[in-house]
Parts: C-alpha cells; sequence; structure tokens
C-alpha cells in the first residue's frame, strides 16, 4: 500500500475577493474529488484572495499510480486557464 500527498500553492489570476476564490477552489475541489476519488482540502492562505494551499492524498497499492493521478489533477487544474500552479510538492510513503 502506498499513500500520496501532494500540496499545491496556487495563484487565482481573477481573483478580487475572498468570495471569489472560495468559488474557484470549491470548484476545483469538486472536480479533483469526483474525477479521482482523491481527498482534497484547503490547507493554506485561507486569508489571502489570489493564493490557495491545497493538500491532496491519495491511497493506491502501485507507487507510479499516484505519481500518474498527482500529474492528471495537475494538467485539470492549469487547464482552467484562470489558475496557475505556482508549487508543488509529493511525498510518497
Amino acid at each position: 500500500m502506498f499513500v500520496g500527498v501532494c500540496r499545491l500553492e496556487l495563484f487565482i489570476h481573477a481573483s478580487g475577493s475572498l468570495k471569489e476564490k472560495r468559488f474557484v477552489v470549491k470548484s476545483i475541489k469538486d472536480k479533483v474529488m469526483h474525477k479521482f476519488n482523491v481527498s482534497i482540502a484547503e490547507v493554506e492562505h485561507l486569508d489571502k484572495w489570489q493564493l490557495a494551499g491545497l493538500g491532496i492524498a491519495a491511497v493506491t497499492n502501485e507507487h507510479k499510480m499516484i505519481d500518474n493521478i498527482f500529474s492528471e489533477i495537475c494538467r485539470l487544474i492549469e487547464q482552467r486557464g484562470d489558475v496557475e500552479i505556482t508549487s508543488r510538492t509529493i511525498d510518497i510513503y
């Protein structure tokens, strides 16, 4: 069994308020959770309106599968166009 933890820092270009940021983050979280069956939460920068820190956790039976899941999640987020991933770290246990 492998457990993967991915930490993403996002810059939200079009956000002008915390309300707009929450809308974007909620949309990302919902899509990622339903498409990839992972746990995801906003864990950093809760009071900043253009930054978001997301934590994502996945459990699989293959090491490579975790890498693939996190790569696909990053592609999905970057395809939005209004969000830029500024930092990404992955730990696999």
